[in-house]
């Protein structure tokens, strides 16, 4: 019976047994066929022409194509967001200042009182910069503070729409906290910019691949090419903030002999801001909704550079590279800039850092005003910066030399050229009530050009020397940028505090501070030459474990906090043979000493060798530990 069973049971599964069989066989047939080679070779073809190196080098190729895209989005940011400030903070003192205006719109408001202290905010705040930009710019990283200080700008803008003590002078004090926080970021964007272009262009060498420190003056090339990008860019703030005034406001100025109707003396020898100048500048008051569709025009361009700044800068550090920069304590984030002072590069190169803050403020309210307004009137007021801004968007190109030359010879070239300004200064006083100011036109723009080629110099050279000798150290970019722009903060607040004085005293403030600051870098560049080494303060490790997804290790969650990690299992290790290879060789020193016959006992009993006996006992009490 079982048998039966047996030879029945496929003849009675029916279809289904013959099927599978089928199925099978045809399986079988699959495997057996011979164009088996041919059919993996068509699904294999596309891989075949896959070639790693140049999806490498096109890989590369666009990370190079991001960073270029990352300088020039964050200079066209830039050159935006102070085009709107400067344009409107131009047009809002000048209408502040005719009594007209004053009296017809705001009779009790008293606005050249809100106006002080609006321009107190701007000038004065920044002196506390040093103690929260690195802070600032460590918790919120780079890219993300470049955007919030353009958005304070934007709040700057905002404000005018309802001119109030409530809405001005706060929205000037956030100004003045958020000028160093930016310039530091700039300057640290454009440094690590050069940085990634130098790390993509040589991506296949060992210091790259392993994220080591650049070797000394690798990437100097690109930091001069991205800072002469950035300056180049950005000087034209100077020559879109004169728009509003030249196409708003123009038509409505008095002319020059309205204006410098009792004015009787100009240039060096007078003391303060053009005395005698008339209170009212306006033919007729502009109208209300021509102001407001201004205003709302520069809010839009103000938009668009937080937009340019959030969308198309990418970040400065990798991910990690952030989180190890707030990871070494907020209380060394505090500290460390002013242990930076030990360096003295820094040191020496204060005064120049001053020099640079007095110049630029010098030349929009002292020259401008003393030497310009007050001969050819208020109507030439755009001319002159159009002029000066133009020319330092042009001559910032002459930096690109430093790829030839030695780094010294730009910063020299705008010293001395900026000597022989003072000088000229101090000896022109003309004489508005004698001459038309046609007769003055010439010399003042020419002035002006000059001015502005002696200011694109040394804006250029300063922050590609202070890139250049703190190139390899990415980790204190921001420490370091930030004490520039932090003096020139204090230096443009001494100049608003001297408003008062001579101008032959404020020239000559001007010319020693520039021969001081010329021989301090003298004597920096002479230090470098003999290979004499400077002081660093040390930067602590990061205080976190190395290990989660942002490392690409391998996080054990079971882990509790007695049992230590990997690296620290390994870096114990480490210690322990650095301590037995120091034993073996102080011992076999020991053992060369007893073998030496001319030092018998006296070689044993000698001070080094005790010295050395004691450091090996404490070795081998720290190994038996």
């Amino acid at each position: 019976m079982e048998e039966m069973d047996k030879d029945e049971a496929p003849n009675g599964a029916g279809p289904y047994v013959q099927q599978a069989n089928g199925a099978v066989n045809e399986m079988h047939d699959v495997g057996q066929e011979d164009n088996l080679p041919g059919q993996m070779e068509e699904i294999l073809a596309p891989l075949t022409e896959y070639n790693e190196e140049e999806e490498e080098r096109k890989y590369y190729r666009r990370k190079r194509l991001g960073v270029i895209k990352n300088v020039v989005a964050a200079s066209v940011g830039a050159m935006i967001v102070y085009s709107v400030y400067m344009g409107l903070l131009q047009m809002q003192l000048v209408l502040h200042h005719d009594s007209t205006y004053r009296d017809v719109k705001y009779s009790n408001l008293g606005l050249e009182n809100i106006d002080r202290k609006m321009l107190m905010g701007i000038n004065v705040t920044p002196i506390i910069g040093l103690l929260y930009t690195p802070t600032l710019i460590r918790f919120l990283g780079t890219k993300w503070m470049m955007f919030l200080a353009s958005g304070i700008y934007a709040l700057f803008v905002s404000t005018n729409y309802w001119e109030r003590y409530y809405t001005l002078v706060p929205s000037a004090v956030a100004i003045g906290v958020a000028i160093v926080p930016l310039w530091a970021s700039l300057g640290n964007y454009i440094v690590r910019m050069a940085q990634q272009y130098y790390e993509y262009v040589n991506y296949r060498d060992e210091h790259v691949q392993e994220q080591k420190k650049l070797p000394k003056g690798a990437c100097h090339r690109y930091i001069i090419i991205f800072q002469s990008v950035f300056f180049i860019i950005y000087h034209l703030s100077i020559v879109f903030a004169e728009l509003p005034m030249r196409l708003v406001l123009h038509n409505h100025l008095q002319n020059w002999t309205h204006v410098l109707f009792q004015v009787e003396r100009c240039g060096a020898s007078v003391a303060g801001v053009i005395p005698g100048f008339n209170s009212t500048l306006l033919t007729y008051l502009p109208r209300s909704m021509l102001l407001i569709q201004v205003e709302s025009v520069l809010m839009g361009f103000a938009f668009l550079s937080m937009i340019i700044f959030l969308v198309l800068c990418g970040p400065a550090y990798r991910p990690t590279e952030e989180i190890d920069l707030r990871s070494i304590g907020w209380g060394n984030i505090f500290q460390l800039p002013f242990k930076h002072f030990r360096d003295y590069r820094l040191r020496l190169l204060c005064p120049f850092f001053i020099f640079s803050g007095f110049e630029v403020t010098f030349v929009f309210s002292e020259f401008t005003l003393n030497y310009g307004v007050c001969v050819l009137g208020i109507k030439k007021l755009w001319l002159i910066i159009f002029v000066y801004g133009l020319s330092c968007s042009v001559f910032s190109s002459l930096s690109l030399s430093l790829l030839r030359l030695p780094r010294w010879t730009c910063l020299a070239a705008g010293a001395f050229l900026h000597g022989v300004l003072l000088v000229t200064l101090l000896a022109f006083s003309p004489d508005p009530l004698r001459k038309t100011p046609d007769a003055y036109l010439l010399p003042v723009l020419a002035i002006a050009v000059l001015w502005g080629l002696a200011s694109a110099l040394n804006k250029t050279s300063v922050s590609i020397i202070l890139g250049c000798l703190y190139a390899e150290e990415k980790e204190r970019l921001d420490f370091v940028f930030t004490i520039y722009h932090w003096w020139q903060a204090v230096s443009i607040f001494f100049i608003y505090l001297w408003a008062n004085l001579p101008m032959r005293a404020k020239l000559s403030i001007l010319l020693a501070t520039l021969l001081l600051a010329c021989y301090c870098y003298w004597v920096m560049e002479r230090r470098l030459a003999k290979n004499e080494r400077h002081r660093l303060p040390r930067i602590p490790r990061p205080r976190h474990k190395v290990k989660g997804y942002r490392y690409l290790e391998d996080y054990n969650s079971d882990e509790s906090d007695s049992e230590g990690s990997v690296e620290d299992d390994e870096e114990e290790e480490n210690e322990s043979n650095d301590e037995d290879r120091v034993a073996e060789e102080m011992g076999a020193q020991d053992g060369e000493e007893e073998r030496d016959p001319g030092g018998g006992a006296a070689g044993a009993e000698s001070p080094n060798a005790r010295r050395r006996g004691h450091r090996v006992g404490d070795a081998n009490r720290r190994m038996s530990m």
